[in-house]
Parts: structure tokens; sequence; C-alpha cells
């Protein structure tokens, strides 16, 4: 069976919130910062099982737009509905995951315990040391968890002493191990090399589409995760674009959002480079 029939096949037809809404949705949405327009216009609807990647040259306010749907970020017009509310309000089934974070190579944390403190990490003093159901079901999910992301052979090491894309997959782990309706990840594939990049956007499609779990990540470059996402947002020059990938990184979408000439070329192994863009001095970059 084809990868991507295969994938549709498994995909979990789940409403967005406790009803039958999305489970993001922005509305000629903008936000400022200091003054200044980073965006405005932004009309976005993301379901239960959809894989939103979110693109753009760098200083334009993609981590931003993760900011305003948690509501640490005020919109500055239109509306935003997170499961339902305003921002802020449905936290609680969200799950995020910041900008990478080094771990130093001394660190004796452990994964399980890393993942664990998604779990319980918000409350006060340390679990209790007697067995009890609760006790019980926080263990088997943290292992359930651990599992989902195919970390289980190394969960038990100390995470100082995990590869890059071993602590990616934990952290990632730990973002999911409260049951989250809608999954936000700032930059996950970020300082990976391109095997771990691969690897990390695979299982995040996999987890999207099978479990049901909305999923807006930001990146850099889109080709590690194209043939995995449903939709793009893609920023730049103030305004934005959404719409599937074959609709959004085209050279007529991406001129009109920078205001000059921008080509998008397909290379022979199938990645997208985006010729022309503002920031680039006449040379190629892979898009997003």
């Amino acid at each position: 069976m084809d990868p991507a029939t295969e994938a549709d096949e498994r995909r979990v037809p789940a409403p967005g919130a406790d009803g039958d809404g999305p489970v993001l949705a922005l509305r000629d949405a903008a936000v400022r910062v200091g003054g200044r327009t980073l965006w405005s216009g932004v009309n976005l609807r993301v379901d239960a099982g959809e894989f939103t990647a979110v693109l753009g040259p760098n200083g334009v306010g993609k981590s931003t737009l993760v900011k305003l749907v948690l509501g640490t970020v005020p919109a500055a017009a239109g509306d935003v509905r997170v499961l339902g509310k305003p921002p802020g309000r449905a936290n609680h089934r969200i799950g995020y995951m910041p900008q990478r974070r080094a771990f130093d190579t001394s660190m004796r944390l452990r994964g399980t315990d890393v993942v664990r403190m998604g779990l319980d990490g918000d409350h006060w003093g340390v679990p209790l040391p007697f067995p009890g159901p609760r006790r019980r079901a926080a263990r088997a999910r943290v292992e359930e968890v651990i599992e989902l992301v195919g970390a289980s052979a190394y969960a038990h090491r100390p995470i100082g002493q995990c590869s890059g894309g071993e602590q990616q997959r934990l952290l990632i782990a730990q973002a999911l191990v409260r049951r989250p309706r809608l999954l936000l990840l700032d930059e996950p594939l970020d300082s990976l090399d391109l095997s771990h990049q691969g690897d990390v956007a695979a299982l995040t499609g996999r987890i999207c589409h099978r479990e049901g779990v909305a999923v807006v990540m930001v990146a850099h470059d889109v080709n590690p995760i194209l043939h995995h996402l449903d939709k793009v947002v893609y920023l730049a020059g103030g305004g934005s674009a959404t719409g599937t990938p074959e609709e959004v990184i085209t050279s007529a979408t991406l001129t009109r959002l920078y205001g000059t000439r921008v080509e998008v070329l397909r290379a022979s192994d199938g990645q997208l480079v985006v010729v022309g863009r503002p920031e680039t001095t006449g040379g190629g970059h892979a898009a997003g």
C-alpha cells in the first residue's frame, strides 16, 4: 500500500474541540510587537489530525504566531479561537515544545524523568514514594508515549547522553504525555542533521494522523516535512498565505508576498528551492 494512502486510512476524524469545531481558527488575525505590525490578515483553520507548518524568513513572527495561540501575545486585530475558546483558556489541552534547549552532557536526569515532568512538573513536591492507582496510571502513560515516539531503547539513559534526535523524541513525548488536542512545535528540527530531521518529521506526521492530534510546527525548511503536511502558513512582507503546500509554495504566491520576483524550483530529488527572496544574495535556499 502507498504510504500516503496508508496514512490517510489511519487518520482519526475526531472533532476539533469538545464539539465539532476546528482545533485552531484564526480570522483576519494580526500581531503588533513594539509598535510594529509583524503580520496581518492571517486566516487559518486547523482540524484534528491535520499537520500545519508555519514558514517564512527569519524575523517575520513565526514563533509569535505560536505565542498568540498560547495567549502570551495578544492579537492586534481579528479573531483567534483555540479549541473553541480565546487563547490561553485551553492551554491544559495544548502540548508545547519551545525552541530547542541544549542539555548539558553532564545532566543525569533520565529521559523518563524529562517525559514525566510534562505530566506533573507543574506540581509542588515530588511524586509519592508508595504505589497507588494514580502513580501506576502516570507511569503507564509515560511508558506509552515513550513507546509512541520510539524512544524506549534509550529513555532510561541520562538525557545529556542522548543524541540531538533522541532528545527531540523525548521532548515530543513530554509534550504529548497529557493527551493534548493541539501540539505546538517551535523549530523542532533546528540544529539536527538531515537524517534526524527526516526521522522527527516522519514521527510527527504519524502522531498527527494516527492519534488525531492537530500539529502546528514552526520550521525553517519545508523539505523534511513536505510530504507529511496538510497545510502551510507562509509569513513574509507583513502578510501571509495559507493553503496546501502546492497552493502556497509557488512562484506566484511568494512573489506576491515578497513584492519582488521569486522563483520556486523543484530539484531532481524533489526538494523545493526558493530563488530571489529579498534576504538572499542571488543564491538558492530551501523553501521555508
